[in-house]
């Protein structure tokens, strides 16, 4: 499972560039709202699977900062991290912000708040992420935890028979793009990220041999301040047939 949960991870990036924007509606019509246009079904409860990094994700100690293609004004900061400092500042919640909130361990609620804005709840620290469709019209607000986040499906063209190609569950891969974003934390331990940042994900749900269900998140984030390169990982969640263990918790700085 998880060779084939990498795999998709990875083709969904690769595939990006191949892949047809929903949008596009009939000659001369309006293109159909996303909650219609869906190549899948990503609403329900999803709890994450931690099948790698759990020193880093669950438990990341300070200092504990390998594998990060950061600079050294970011290597500084993280060896610099207070939590106490963070609690006292009212800055708490810096590990749960869009970059990093789906990284932490917990569950997911997702619904569609309306047919063209899908809504993305996390317990760990209570945190609400907003998915806007449609015509990108940029964020309004200031800067937030969860930032302003455009959304797109992107499906791939029909082969014979009408299949997709083989690894792309379901025809299409939900693109998230988010900015407008606070400075946050990659990792739980103080590695930073700045308000420049830009987190780009791919999502695709999977089918599991037992009839159970995945949803795979591809994440990218850019950030020109901190960051000597893009920062790829991929998270795996697992469809839940209830709210059970359902439990949001305020944001913690440890």
């Amino acid at each position: 499972m998880r060779r084939r949960v990498c795999a998709v991870a990875a083709l969904a990036v690769a595939a990006a560039g191949l892949l047809y924007s929903q949008g596009r509606g009939g000659r001369g019509g309006p293109p159909p709202p996303a909650k219609q246009a869906a190549p899948f079904d990503p609403t329900g409860y999803w709890v994450s699977i931690i099948v790698d990094e759990w020193r880093f994700r669950v438990t990341p100690q300070k200092g504990d900062i390998s594998y990060l293609p950061i600079n050294a004004t970011a290597r500084r900061i993280a060896m610099a991290w207070d939590p106490d400092k963070d609690f006292a500042d009212g800055n708490q919640c810096r590990a749960y912000g869009a970059v990093g909130v789906m990284q932490r361990p917990g569950r997911l609620h997702i619904t569609w708040e309306d047919d063209n804005t899908l809504k993305i709840q996390a317990d760990a620290g209570t945190q609400t992420r907003v998915l806007h469709f449609g015509a990108i019209q940029g964020p309004s607000a200031p800067p937030s935890w969860q930032g302003y986040s455009v959304a797109q499906w992107q499906t791939v063209p029909r082969g014979r028979g009408g299949l997709a190609p083989a690894g792309l569950p379901g025809g299409g891969t939900l693109k998230v793009t988010t900015t407008n974003m606070l400075s946050g934390y990659i990792r739980k331990n103080g590695v930073p990220y700045s308000d420049k940042a830009v987190l780009t994900e791919y999502i695709n749900r999977l089918a599991g041999a037992e009839n159970d269900a995945y949803l795979i998140v591809t994440a990218e984030v850019e950030d020109p301040m901190y960051l000597n390169q893009p920062f790829v990982r991929s998270y795996q969640f697992q469809k839940q047939a209830d709210n059970k263990g359902w439990s949001p918790t305020p944001c913690l700085p440890r």
